[in-house]
């Protein structure tokens, strides 16, 4: 009963607004990974080069390119992780300090609201950055795993094993980078929780922006054309 009370503190456009947020974000990526037939998004595509990229590495020698490349992967998420850790820990101490940033926020936006309402609108950001977090630590180790993988492919391409076995690379790959773009999602819905310090019609806005920016990258933006023009080989297939 305490919190159906408190909950009485946010209005109807709060809760709708912050409903648009959720199922924005939840939405944009299952379409992204779950594109329509005959129009594949950016990292729909992207996958399937990531498993030519495997395939052709079975034939190259050396395969130095190849481990500073997977090597790139693994720092970018690390970099990201790292960002989401400092991001978590400015929240949770903003938290502990809600009176300063009320005062804040009634000098720009001439509103008044109780501790509570500032303390639930940081902590849906919180939420959405552990979501990150959680995801980038994970696409790290899957990067690490599929170096194991790559390491582990035969340099033979005559080998049985080569060329199912850099398939197992490249799944795992495409595995890790879904991780990672799940992450980047969440970090840019995190960011545009952030407008809901400003009130409800911010927050609506700043996720309908957020959602049309990710949806023309994915499936409208100029790079998508550019990856196009010579398509993957793979078309989803696994083993070659």
């Amino acid at each position: 009963m305490i919190w159906l009370d408190r909950l009485t503190q946010f209005s109807l456009f709060d809760l709708a607004a912050l409903a648009l947020l959720i199922s924005g974000w939840l939405w944009i990526g299952w379409r992204i990974e779950n594109p329509p037939a005959g129009k594949p998004s950016v990292s729909w595509l992207m996958a399937d080069f990531r498993r030519d990229w495997m395939k052709q590495m079975v034939a190259r020698d050396p395969r130095i390119f190849d481990a500073q490349l997977i090597g790139n992967l693994r720092q970018g998420t690390a970099f990201f992780a790292s960002a989401s850790m400092i991001a978590i820990g400015g929240g949770l101490a903003l938290i502990g300090n809600t009176e300063q940033l009320a005062g804040v926020a009634q000098d720009l936006i001439q509103d008044s609201a109780p501790a509570f309402v500032w303390e639930v609108k940081i902590l849906v950001v919180l939420l959405l950055l552990s979501n990150a977090f959680l995801k980038y630590v994970w696409a790290h180790r899957l990067f690490g795993y599929c170096s194991v993988l790559m390491a582990a492919v035969p340099n033979d391409p005559g080998d049985a094993l080569a060329y199912p076995r850099a398939a197992q690379a490249a799944e795992i790959s495409i595995t890790a980078a879904r991780s990672f773009n799940r992450g980047m999602r969440a970090t840019y819905f995190a960011l545009a929780a952030v407008a809901w310090l400003a009130g409800a019609a911010a927050l609506a806005g700043a996720v309908l922006i957020t959602f049309a920016v990710l949806y023309r990258r994915e499936f409208a933006s100029h790079s998508r054309i550019i990856l196009l023009r010579i398509p993957p080989n793979s078309k989803g297939d696994t083993v070659s």
